[in-house]
């Protein structure tokens, strides 16, 4: 058998992929349970009664089913949970090591105020009637004397109760800036409603597609909902379906892919039109879509057929345009073919236009909500409160443009712009922002150029934190209220991204609080109170216990029983309604859009003269780079060639490192229009020419040793480049050089 360097490649990378998904054999669990004992805050339970208790993990967007295993009061494992819509007894990494969360040392313990200088971590405990004392006079002082519209939060959700609360709260206040952390789902929500004229998420029969062609979402390095895809990838080999992965980096994804194609970073729109148009040009689409449920064919039609042949794209993306063409071909003939992007994890935006263009391939072969395809699914329909009555302040308040410029004239067609923040409080003299509230995000480690978002911060007069654990932006806080950790609380958990049907998990307490916490929506309601008046009324609730269940309604028994509520009656509206744009039918080119889309390259940050080598970002399931820190178990899993004692590799193509004069392991400096840092080379033939990559979820100086000071933080190294049409952070990378140390 001969294996071409490209096949060998795959086969040690996939190999690597295959052990990191697996089940974790029974050596491995008892290595990490010797490993564990190095860790002094371990706990060792006592012998006694064993009970299950089924929650759903909430440490990313995946909303996977768990099942708790206790001894006595004590967790000590956690499993996936049978019979869940999404991971259906699967669990991931990050949800198998939970309960270092739970039982760790990062754990915020009380209430806590701020006695020292930002950051210098000196608190003072106070109780949670002094804190929720402290914010409401705050806020009603700044609501007095008319700046309601100056408060914020920032949450990284804006589906379920929790969000709900913050944003009722908001509103019955005066301020319109609810603002929801970046990721992929803005700019497919924005492409879903500018093509299809409605309001709704997007879900991926990832199940029952036969051909699944990624413009580098990382498939299996923890797209989606991890365990979900997982499984997902190991259907479509058993079915014999095809995975096409392209991207300039052969990732995990990748090399588990039927093929990957490598291609110049930042040119996957061009790619995508080049394959609509062989798509269109041999008739290769469905005309019965296309002709009956769509509108603006024939004009995406002369673009693509104008600008975008394959040895034009080829020029562009630096993939060949007989691939190209065969790739088309292979896309259209497969009976249920799939088209995603979102790089990574999906933890970026992107452009619009690279969204619209992939959302059209989908389009072109007819497989919008139906079966193998891109669903527009709605958020469920079940919180009902009655409508907030605001009094004269919060009316005026709720007029203000939005601190992010979300939904201005300038950016009619967003709805959460954080990749603008720090700059608009940078650009004034005084913070336009006076109270800022962050619960379940840390943007001063997730949000690109940290620099700048910690001198933002640093502007802002208060800062409330409702982190559970000591990360980056509860170091930089006024007050920290700690939430209870997901295994301590009851919350709802609505809509798994990407899940193309309707489910609503329940988070439920598994143990009791181990410390003098309070679940966040109880201190919502609590500040709502103590401010009075119609804003003391939105909030009729005794707690957020009540809330739940009273919002719930019939739902409640079947969900606390089943740990989920999966709506058996869900369906997708058929092409002949699904449709609500001013055409009535499915738009190539948006007729809502008052600024033209050009399809072309986002130009990244840096001069190639100064900074000739261009870094991108790759993600792993084995480095959380969310709110929350890896725990210590999972940093134990990282490979020696990404992380070694507290240097981070970065990864170069052999033959780029030739020419710099660079070997193996060698310490060098980065550097990029934002930042530098020192780290050390990994010769990868897994990457192509010119490009050099960094993990994300490193370079964290908050928590604890096992993950403070380790790496560098990709997001110290690159800032936002902004969509001109969405707003959008579209950065994809940014310029950068090496310099021998």
């Amino acid at each position: 058998m001969k294996i071409g360097r490209r096949s060998f490649l795959s086969f040690i990378i996939g190999g690597a992929a295959g052990t990191a998904l697996s089940p974790l054999a029974w050596k491995s669990m008892d290595d990490s349970s010797i490993w564990s004992q190095n860790w002094p805050w371990t706990p060792v339970p006592a012998d006694g009664e064993v009970s299950h208790v089924n929650s759903v993990c909430t440490l990313c967007p995946g909303g996977c089913g768990i099942t708790v295993r206790k001894v006595d009061d004590r967790a000590v494992k956690i499993e996936g949970m049978k019979g869940h819509p999404v991971n259906d007894g699967g669990v991931c990494i990050l949800g198998l090591s939970a309960l270092q969360l739970l039982y760790g040392p990062t754990r915020v313990k009380a209430p806590l105020k701020r006695v020292g200088e930002r950051g210098e971590e000196k608190w003072q405990e106070i109780s949670w009637s002094e804190a929720v004392a402290e914010v409401a006079a705050k806020l009603g002082d700044l609501r007095s004397k008319g700046k309601s519209h100056t408060v914020c939060s920032i949450l990284d959700s804006d589906k379920g109760t929790v969000p709900y609360l913050f944003g009722r709260l908001l509103t019955v206040y005066g301020s319109p800036n609810f603002i929801r952390t970046p990721s992929i789902q803005d700019s497919y929500e924005l492409a879903i409603n500018l093509m299809h004229g409605v309001q709704a998420s997007a879900g991926f029969d990832v199940e029952h597609a036969d051909f699944v062609l990624s413009f580098g979402s990382g498939l299996i390095d923890g797209w989606g909902s991890p365990v979900r895809m997982f499984k997902a990838n190991s259907n479509w080999k058993d079915s014999g379906s095809k995975v096409v992965q392209i991207e300039p980096r052969l990732s995990n994804t990748a090399a588990k892919s039927d093929k990957w194609i490598p291609i110049n970073p930042g040119t996957e729109v061009a790619l995508a039109m080049g394959l609509a148009h062989v798509i269109i040009k041999e008739s290769l689409y469905d005309s019965d879509f296309v002709n009956n449920y769509s509108s603006g064919f024939d004009k995406f039609k002369q673009l693509v057929l104008d600008k975008y042949n394959p040895d034009n794209v080829a020029q562009i993306t630096g993939v060949d345009s007989s691939a190209l063409v065969s790739l088309a071909r292979n896309f259209a003939h497969a009976s249920k073919p799939l088209a995603v992007c979102g790089r990574g994890q999906g933890k970026t935006q992107g452009s619009l236009d690279e969204f619209i263009a992939v959302h059209a391939l989908n389009a072109l072969v007819g497989n919008i909500n139906s079966e193998g395809g891109v669903w527009a699914v709605p958020d469920p329909d079940y919180i009902k409160w009655p409508e907030v009555e605001m009094d004269s302040v919060a009316a005026v308040g709720m007029q203000k443009e939005r601190i992010d410029g979300a939904g201005s004239e300038t950016y009619p067609y967003a709805r959460y712009l954080l990749n603008r923040f720090s700059g608009v409080v940078n650009s004034e003299e005084e913070s336009p922002v006076n109270a800022l509230f962050v619960a379940g995000a840390n943007p001063l480690y997730t949000i690109s150029d940290s620099k700048a978002v910690k001198e933002a911060f640093s502007k802002i007069p208060f800062v409330v934190s409702f982190s559970s654990y000591m990360d980056e932006t509860a170091k930089n806080a006024d007050l920290i209220l700690p939430n209870h950790v997901f295994l301590e609380r009851y919350e709802d958990v609505p809509m798994p991204v990407g899940l193309q049907k309707h489910v609503i998990g329940l988070s439920r307490p598994v143990v009791k609080p181990q410390f003098n916490t309070k679940h966040v929506g109880d201190v919502i309601i609590l500040i709502a109170k103590a401010l009075g008046g119609r804003i003391a009324d939105a909030f009729p609730w005794d707690n957020y216990e009540a809330c739940l269940e009273e919002t719930l309604g019939d739902k409640w028994e079947s969900i606390v029983e089943n740990g989920f509520w999966s709506d058996p009656d869900f369906k997708v509206p058929a092409s002949e309604e699904a449709f609500n744009t001013p055409s009535g039918k499915f738009e190539f080119i948006p007729a809502n859009l008052k600024s033209p889309l050009d399809f072309s390259p986002v130009t990244i940050e840096g001069s190639d003269i100064s900074y000739p080598l261009i870094l991108v970002p790759y993600d792993s399931m084995r480095l959380a780079n969310g709110f929350i820190g890896n725990p210590p178990f999972i940093t134990k899993t990282v490979e020696d060639t990404v992380l070694k004692g507290k240097d981070v590799f970065v990864e170069i193509n052999p033959k780029t490192a030739e020419e710099i004069g660079l070997i193996e392991g060698r310490y060098v400096d980065i550097r990029t229009p934002r930042g530098k840092a020192k780290v050390r080379v990994h010769l990868f033939d897994g990457i192509m020419p010119g490009i050099v990559a960094l993990p994300r979820g490193l370079g964290h100086t908050a928590y604890d040793k096992y993950i403070a000071g380790k790496g560098i933080n990709f997001n110290e190294l690159i800032g936002p480049v902004e969509d001109p049409v969405s707003g959008f952070d579209a950065a994809w990378g940014i310029r950068a050089r090496l310099t021998k140390v």
